[in-house]
């Protein structure tokens, strides 16, 4: 039986761990989106590759398990490519999304330097994907 000081430490540690472990199915080494983020790595001449997604999107989960099954694949997009997901709920209204006129959740931009090389809205397939992909990796190299 649990009881109210146990429940509470139980609760405390997974909110704790959620906030430092990935989300189901997402790459460890995909960055979770902090305010800057993306315009720092942008300003360190990386290529970046951002997910708009929500942990309850059934599109943005089968995006999720193409993404990591082609990085899986192909190491040479962990090498080229920094990852970033951006949390629907948490910033659906703020710049680093309004800024870039993202329509929905399950928006995926490739972006380097001051530009937006590719974007897919709510695309699952694969062969979509990995042109995406690609063109952050001939962009990263």
């Amino acid at each position: 039986m649990m009881n109210r000081r146990n429940f509470l430490v139980s609760t405390v540690f997974a909110g704790l761990m959620a906030t430092l472990l990935p989300a189901p199915g997402q790459a460890s080494d995909t960055l979770a989106y902090t305010p800057g983020l993306i315009e720092e790595q942008l300003a360190a001449g990386k290529t970046v590759f951002v997910d708009y997604a929500a942990s309850w999107c059934g599109t943005c989960a089968r995006q999720e398990r193409v993404i990591n099954a082609l990085r899986s694949s192909n190491p040479a997009y962990n090498d080229a490519i920094v990852f970033v997901r951006v949390d629907w709920d948490d910033y659906r209204g703020h710049a680093v999304t309004t800024s870039r006129k993202i329509p929905r959740r399950s928006t995926l931009l490739v972006l380097k330097g001051d530009k937006e090389l590719g974007r897919i809205v709510a695309g699952t397939g694969e062969a979509q994907i990995k042109a995406l992909l690609d063109t952050g990796l001939q962009a990263g190299t």
